[in-house]
This record gives C-alpha cells, sequence and structure tokens, in this order.
C-alpha cells in the first residue's frame, strides 16, 4: 500500500514537471521523457510498487538485466500522451491521470478479448449472453474506461469519438488462445477465416431471430484498462441533420446502425430465443468430441452451413440489395448451406438435389409453403449448376433476381433454425424422417410437433407459419 501511495505521488510530481517541458510534442518523444533526469524516480517508484515477479509484462531483458520498458510505462500506458498534453497547455485532470497510471502498473494484466462492432438500434443497457460470448451495449463512459487514461479521451485531437459508438451493439467474449501484451505492439491479426465466420456461434443466434440484415462493422482487441484498438475509419458514419435551437438545418455525423432493430419490449422475448438456439447449438458441436461418426459430422456440418450463411449476409448489403457481380455467388453459399444440414452420409450422389428439395420442404408446415420453398430450392440449384459450369446465366430482370435472392435467404435462415430444433434431440441422421415425412402423417407430426412447440415457447421476432 505503502509502495502505491509513493507511485501515485510520483507520477504527481512528473506530471508537475511536465509543465516546465517544450510545448512541441515532437521534442518530447517518449523516448526523450525516458532520457530526462526525472525518469529515474519514477521509474524506481514503478519498480517498489510493481515488482518484476509479479507484472514481467512491464519489464524486458537488456545486456542480461531485467529492466523496466519505457514503451510500456510511457507509451502503452498513456503516460507519455498525458505528459505532452500537458506540455502543451492543455488542462490535464492529473488526479486522474495518477489514478489510471497506478492501476495499469499494479493490476493483474487482463486477459484479451474479442470485439465485434455490429449494425443494428438496440436499447440502452442491452446484455444478452450467447455461450461464452455477450451482446451488450455500452455508454461513452463505459467505452473509455476500457483505454489506460480514460480521462485524455476527450483531450486528444483525432482520437476515437465515443459518442459515435454509445449504445453501439458489441458482441464479445474473451480470446483464450492470445496472452496479454503490454509492449505496445498490437499485430494485426492474421488467423483464421473471415470474422463473421470465426465468431459463427454468436451471430447466429442473433441472425436467425429477424430477417433484418446485421452485418459485422469491425472486429478488434480489448484489454480492459489496458488497450482498445479500435480505429475511427472501422465505424461506418453517415451525416443527419436536424434543426439548431433556432430551426436552422446543422449537419451531424452519426454511426450507421442499419435495418436491425430491437425495441425495448424485445428484449425478453429475444434474450429466450438466443438461450435456447444456443443451448442447441452447443448439443451439437458438443459432438464434435464424440467417439461416434455421427455426432463428429452433425458438427461439421453446422459449422460449415453457419460459415456459409453468414458469409451471404455479410455480403448482402441491405434487404433486397447485393451487388449484381456477386448474386451468383450468394447462390453458391445458400445452397451449400442446405446441402450441409439437408444432405445424408448415406446418400448417393444421383439425385441428390431432389432429395434436398424435398427435404427442405418437409420442415415447413403447409402445402402452400412447402410448394414455395421446393420452387425456391430448385431455382438455386438451377442457377448454382450453371454458374459453377460456366454456362450462360438467362439475363433476368435485376429487381426479379434480387427478391428470388432475398426469399431464398430467408429459406436457408428458416432452415437452419428448424434443423436445429429438430437435430439435437434425435439420436438417429435426421434426413430419413425428412424423406419418410412426405408420405407418412404420423412422420410428418413428428417433425411439425416440435417446431410448433419450439416456436409457440421461445418464437424468433420474424417466422414463416402460414
Amino acid at each position: 500500500m505503502e509502495a502505491t501511495s509513493q507511485l501515485r505521488q510520483a507520477v504527481l510530481t512528473w506530471l508537475e514537471h511536465a509543465r516546465d517541458l517544450p510545448s512541441v510534442p515532437q521534442t518530447i518523444t517518449d523516448a526523450a521523457l525516458a532520457a530526462r533526469p526525472e525518469w529515474e524516480a519514477l521509474s524506481n517508484a514503478v519498480v517498489l510498487a510493481a515488482p518484476l515477479p509479479a507484472h514481467r509484462d512491464l519489464y524486458g531483458k537488456f545486456t542480461g538485466d531485467w529492466l523496466l520498458r519505457w514503451p510500456v510505462v510511457l507509451g502503452a500506458s498513456g503516460l507519455g500522451d498525458a505528459t505532452r498534453l500537458i506540455a502543451q497547455g492543455t488542462a490535464v485532470p492529473v488526479e486522474e491521470v495518477a489514478d489510471s497510471f497506478v492501476a495499469f502498473c499494479t493490476a493483474p494484466a487482463p486477459g484479451v478479448e474479442d470485439w465485434l462492432l455490429l449494425t443494428g438500434d438496440l436499447p440502452a443497457g442491452t446484455r444478452i449472453p450467447l455461450g461464452r460470448y455477450t451482446l451488450q451495449t455500452f455508454t461513452a463512459d463505459e467505452l473509455a474506461r476500457l483505454s489506460p487514461m480514460p480521462a485524455l479521451h476527450s483531450l486528444q485531437a483525432g482520437g476515437l469519438d465515443l459518442d459515435l459508438l454509445a449504445g453501439a451493439p458489441f458482441v464479445h467474449a474473451p480470446n483464450l488462445d492470445r496472452m496479454p501484451d503490454r509492449r505496445g505492439t498490437h499485430w494485426f491479426d492474421f488467423t483464421g477465416p473471415r470474422p463473421e465466420t470465426r465468431h459463427w456461434r454468436a451471430l447466429l443466434p442473433l441472425i436467425l431471430w429477424s430477417n433484418d440484415l446485421l452485418h459485422v462493422d469491425a472486429v478488434f482487441n480489448v484489454e480492459r484498462g489496458r488497450y482498445f484498438e479500435l480505429n475511427p475509419n472501422q465505424v461506418p458514419t453517415t451525416i443527419q441533420t436536424y434543426p439548431d435551437r433556432y430551426g436552422l438545418p446543422e449537419e451531424y455525423e452519426v454511426r450507421e446502425t442499419g435495418s436491425f432493430y430491437l425495441a425495448p419490449a424485445d428484449l425478453p422475448r429475444i434474450q429466450a430465443f438466443c438461450s435456447a438456439v444456443t443451448a442447441k447449438i452447443d448439443a451439437v458441436m458438443d459432438g464434435a468430441i464424440s467417439g461416434r461418426s455421427l455426432p463428429k459430422k452433425r458438427a461439421r456440418r453446422l459449422e460449415r452451413a453457419a460459415r456459409h450463411l453468414l458469409q451471404a449476409y455479410q455480403r448482402t448489403h441491405s434487404d433486397n440489395g447485393v451487388w449484381e457481380q456477386e448474386a451468383d455467388e450468394l447462390h453458391l453459399d445458400y445452397v451449400i448451406a442446405l446441402e450441409a444440414l439437408m444432405a445424408s452420409p448415406n446418400d448417393k450422389h444421383e439425385g441428390i438435389s431432389e432429395k434436398i428439395r424435398t427435404r427442405t420442404a418437409a420442415l415447413f408446415p403447409s402445402p402452400r409453403l412447402r410448394e414455395l420453398v421446393k420452387s425456391a430450392v430448385q431455382k438455386a440449384y438451377s442457377t448454382r449448376s450453371k454458374y459453377v459450369h460456366g454456362d450462360l446465366l438467362i439475363d433476368q430482370e435485376e429487381s426479379k433476381k434480387l427478391t428470388e435472392l432475398r426469399e431464398l435467404r430467408l429459406i436457408v435462415q428458416q432452415v437452419v433454425l428448424r434443423w436445429l430444433i429438430l437435430t439435437p434431440c434425435d439420436t438417429e441422421d435426421l434426413a430419413p424422417r425428412l424423406d419418410a415425412a412426405a408420405d407418412c402423417t404420423s412422420c410428418k407430426h413428428a417433425i411439425d410437433e416440435p417446431l410448433r412447440t419450439f416456436f409457440q415457447e421461445t418464437p424468433p421476432r420474424d417466422d414463416i407459419q402460414a
């Protein structure tokens, strides 16, 4: 406790000396600050309050000795920035800066977290568990506290405007594969596939809840109280005009939210839905470590279907709009997702498209819907086949093509949900049951009843039942 108090006093003394420094930032880099006489007193105080055995991440080995790393103590902590602001005459809350610096040096290193910034308009205070992930909205103050020096956010020119992100939906989870890093070097993470597919287990329940599109705008690493890497250029914005107090139009930059909207009254329903769907996803994915072949294949098939569905969602920029040159590729994604779930390990290649059509249709309750689904899947297979084999696609009115693509997207979304509802409770392959449902009333009832029960107890916001 005494060492912590001494460190706090050493920081205040350091900041007092900052008033006598030159006001040009280029002359007081972190390297230059570490060469000043005042650095010795500050670094000694850090060593006493945060000794090497418990805080190895603050130290580095130089010529055989472990020494404090000034890029961490001055750079990563934000103390160097605070020093330069004071030198330029900025009114810096030195007491808050000192407290933040002491916490940075003495607190245990936090775990690394993956954070996904999503499109969407959600109620303030939203917090929805999604397995190991959490969907959450934050205030600007809560976001500021993720950084090592919250008090500096509003003082630094060109920094991230946290008001843009206040209320934005974030999905976050611990990243158990990465270690905390206070060395000031945070490399872009090139590992793994696209972020929307890498984090599919969190995103899938959300896109199954609603027909509104949900996009990942940015992915970044967070070490709470240490590092918050979001670049302002990664936040999609738009300009909105509001009248000022004199009634004159004034432009404001706001975050672009897209179409995904959640009203406060929806919160209990989406929480129940996401909890139920997440449990079913977990039940299927537990099969990945099973000793049986079928559960392992199910887990792989679900992951493949989810990845392709989410990849197609990410490239669908509005409810009825995709880039024309990508429309046929999205057909590929949707057909792959359907085949991943509707095909059986025992299927022969011959007649597979017809089996996928009839099995997909069997997931829906009414004859009208079943015929609609069969027709949509047949068109998707035809488009997929022509595209893959290099045949010329028949010119089609763009609006009609986009309408059919949207219809296919909604069908695949429903197929994934219905497959999840039926599969975890089924000890055998689902495909033969769907085949039998076409000709057997009791078999059809065995498919419809679990679906009806789920949709009554934990309904999504958007569903096809009629």
